[in-house]
């Protein structure tokens, strides 16, 4: 019996190994800052060290094999937490500026809202604004969901409105380099950092409409006034420390949907933890089943009934694109 634990325990150590192994090859493969190939050749130098390791725990001499192991791996997570996310780099336009926020009395001022007249995905006129809203005439909260990958992959923006018929819509996004692009594995490994930014709707939500043609859905939520205005003050906290000190972006943990999350968990006393989280493609059956959307329609009809890009194109974005778009959207009793 007790040989028995002991190589069910060899095993169990092997495959940690290995699983370790696997996240430092691609650590070293997309962050090293060295040219093709040496970024490969030092993963594949890691990888046959693990590799023989992992063996080397069904052989003589194993304690060795795993305290040079442990050497390696101690000197791969020092070197990885000094990675340090930058505050300057060639940043891409559309994510140059990080928004910021100042709260006077019930007057919230927001410099570097973004703006932008889209023409196409590449063409634009940039226009960063500074805007002011009372947060004493704050009424809705509203959740827009772009699929962008299918059905299980989505990206979430929140919208606030205000009684003159005004709206801040927020989106965390990938704050990429001028050039670069998004990639759910690199971004596992520290290539881009993150990004709050608040926008007109007509930017925001207009480009993924008329100019990506993404499947929109727009839905409203029963978020009473009190509720909406601390969580658009958690966004706007979120930003500001941000623009203090920059983090990276996560596919997984530090995302458009678990960013907001976080912040939800500050002002709500319980949100219950769901795989639809992750596959954020789900988050408005999670919205609906928790009782945020209205139930008064059987979920799949409010989906069809929330989706507003064929509507978006077909009346282009006007001064009137807010107002257009929530024409008919089904609203859930407070």
């Amino acid at each position: 019996m007790t040989a028995r634990l002991a190589f069910t325990a060899r095993i169990l150590l092997a495959l940690c190994m290995l699983l370790a192994t696997g996240w430092a090859a691609l650590a070293l493969w997309y962050r090293l800052p060295f040219a093709s190939p040496l970024p490969a050749g030092f993963a594949a130098c890691f990888t046959l060290l693990g590799l023989m390791t992992a063996v080397g725990q069904f052989r003589p001499r194993r304690l060795r094999a795993l305290a040079t192991f442990c050497f390696a791996m101690a000197a791969m997570l020092t070197w990885w937490g000094s990675l340090k996310a930058p505050a300057e780099r060639n940043w891409s336009l559309d994510v140059a500026r990080q928004v910021t926020g100042e709260l006077e009395g019930s007057l919230l001022t927001l410099k570097n809202v973004r703006n932008f007249t889209w023409r196409s995905a590449e063409d634009f006129d940039a226009r960063w604004e500074t805007r002011s809203y009372d947060l004493d005439q704050i009424e809705s909260v509203d959740l827009a969901m772009s699929y962008w990958a299918g059905p299980d992959m989505a990206h979430m923006i929140v919208s606030f409105g205000f009684a003159d018929g005004d709206h801040i819509a927020w989106s965390v996004e990938v704050r990429r380099q001028e050039g670069g692009g998004f990639s759910p594995i690199a971004d596992l490994f520290k290539a881009n950092t993150l990004a709050i930014i608040a926008a007109d709707e007509r930017d925001v939500i207009g480009t993924r409409t008329n100019m990506r043609s993404e499947d929109v859905q727009l839905f409203r939520t029963n978020t009473s006034p009190e509720r909406a205005r601390a969580l658009l003050l958690q966004y706007v906290a979120a930003s500001n420390r941000l623009a203090e000190q920059p983090r990276w972006y996560n596919s997984l943990t530090t995302n458009c949907t678990t960013v907001v999350m976080t912040m939800i968990r500050t002002i709500v006393d319980e949100v219950p933890l769901d795989w639809r989280v992750l596959a954020n493609g789900h988050l408005p059956a999670y919205a609906y089943d928790a009782g945020v959307l209205d139930n008064s329609l059987p979920l799949q009809k409010l989906i069809e009934a929330s989706r507003i890009t064929r509507r978006a194109q077909e009346h282009g974005i006007t001064a009137e694109f807010s107002t257009m778009i929530r024409r008919g959207l089904p609203l859930p009793q407070r």
